[in-house]
């Protein structure tokens, strides 16, 4: 079988995409891997943020020597982007290995996608006799299939409301999943400025080593660049390669589990400067060369919308209009999402996704409509509206689309010239 048949055949085979819970995954895990692995492994969720965070742990310490294997979802443009080792993405053929050992050591038990390809991440990482390894949680936390292996340091990037028909429609009912991923004993990082008490409480009911954004670490920002100041290290830094605000969070929060784990894992400087400057993550806030300045982001609920936002301010179009190709899907807050940018955006291009979830074109132009949005069209395909948007900026203009890893995937591969 190649990778899309496999791919086509994880996406068919169970019940219902998200069915969370640890026993089915944990028995397979039993079967299919050591009892003790070979490599320390750090866990990082959160609403927004863990995927740069992720990207930051995994380019620093791969600047400071260690061989490293990162697992992130979704992907944009292929599934080989999902497992990476040693900054490369697996190749199809060690995903379709990692695949049949895990269908062979899965017997009778049913797994979710995203299960699947969890268990076959961990197989390739311990055939590759890795270091270290970073896992992003896919939802949640506590009853995500990574949360199965347990985290040496656990980091939460921000609590918002998102996919709360699973996690609960409060901070405090979210935060209490997220918390799921810390151990007792092992650094509990958080990088929300506001944690949940939930949060907290859980980390101190389990003895786990709690370290907050303002308590166990400081960030200052000037106009050279930032400083961290943590329990042990103060270090004056430049901007990270990734752009925008939220990126110094994000990047801070990866030295907060780093600084944690030193004693085990250590890193210098030099490795810290190097690895920042090296992490870079398409579809977050990604401006793409030439003029007009255009933009891409994955921004898909009102946190990220409003951390959008707050760049685009920071990124003045001062002479120009603002054109946004946008899509949500529908089980976001879309009203919320459409308020943080509104401001920002002077025409909309509304586009249709695929998918059960997708939410078609006419609603989100009546969402806008009521959000006191007059310059508003629908347009018939996202690839269709980029290049309209192109066509119609001036060289002062400015192009963002955002709402959706379904909407910045084909802008991607468009851009790149791959069909599909």
């Amino acid at each position: 079988m190649t990778l899309d048949d496999w791919l086509h055949r994880l996406e068919t085979r169970h019940p219902t995409a998200i069915d969370l819970g640890l026993e089915r995954v944990g028995q397979v895990a039993r079967a299919l891997l050591p009892h003790t692995l070979p490599f320390r492994i750090f866990t990082v969720g959160g609403t927004n943020g863990k995927g740069s965070v992720c990207t930051c742990l995994d380019s620093v310490l791969r600047a400071a020597g260690y061989r490293v294997g990162l697992y992130t979802s979704p992907h944009l443009v292929r599934y080989n982007e999902r497992v990476r080792m040693q900054g490369v993405d697996a190749s199809d053929a060690a995903l379709v290995e990692a695949f049949a050992a895990v269908e062979a050591a899965r017997g009778g038990i049913s797994l979710t996608y995203f299960e699947f390809g969890t268990l076959a991440a961990m197989w390739l990482f311990v055939r590759e006799r890795l270091d270290v390894v970073v896992l992003e949680v896919g939802l949640g936390g506590r009853l995500d299939a990574v949360n199965v292996f347990d985290a040496d340091c656990a980091a939460v990037t921000s609590i918002a409301l998102d996919h709360t028909d699973y996690l609960g429609d409060t901070r405090e009912a979210i935060g209490f999943e997220k918390a799921g991923i810390y151990r007792r004993g092992r650094p509990a990082v958080c990088g929300d400025a506001r944690p949940p008490v939930t949060l907290r409480e859980f980390a101190t009911a389990i003895g786990a080593d709690w370290r907050a954004l303002g308590e166990a670490y400081v960030v200052t920002r000037d106009e050279h660049g930032w400083h961290y100041a943590g329990r042990h290290w103060q270090l004056d830094l430049p901007l990270p390669a990734m752009s925008g605000n939220m990126q110094i969070d994000n990047a801070a929060c990866a030295l907060a589990a780093l600084e944690a784990m030193h004693p085990l894992l250590p890193v210098d400087s030099a490795a810290i400067v190097r690895g920042l400057g090296q992490a870079v993550l398409p579809g977050r806030f990604q401006r793409l060369p030439g003029l007009p300045l255009r933009i891409l982001d994955v921004a898909h609920n009102p946190h990220g919308a409003a951390a959008l936002a707050d760049n685009l301010r920071h990124h003045a179009c001062v002479s120009g209009r603002t054109y946004a190709v946008f899509a949500v899907l529908g089980d976001k807050d879309i009203a919320g999402v459409i308020d943080a940018v509104r401001d920002e955006v002077d025409e909309w291009l509304v586009v249709p996704l695929e998918g059960a979830r997708a939410l078609e074109p006419a609603v989100l132009l009546q969402q806008l409509r009521q959000a006191g949005v007059t310059h508003a069209r629908v347009c018939s395909s996202v690839v269709g509206a980029w290049q309209m948007a192109c066509e119609q900026a001036g060289e002062n203009d400015r192009i963002v689309a955002f709402g959706s890893f379904q909407l910045v995937a084909p802008l991607l591969r468009a851009i790149a010239g791959q069909p599909g």
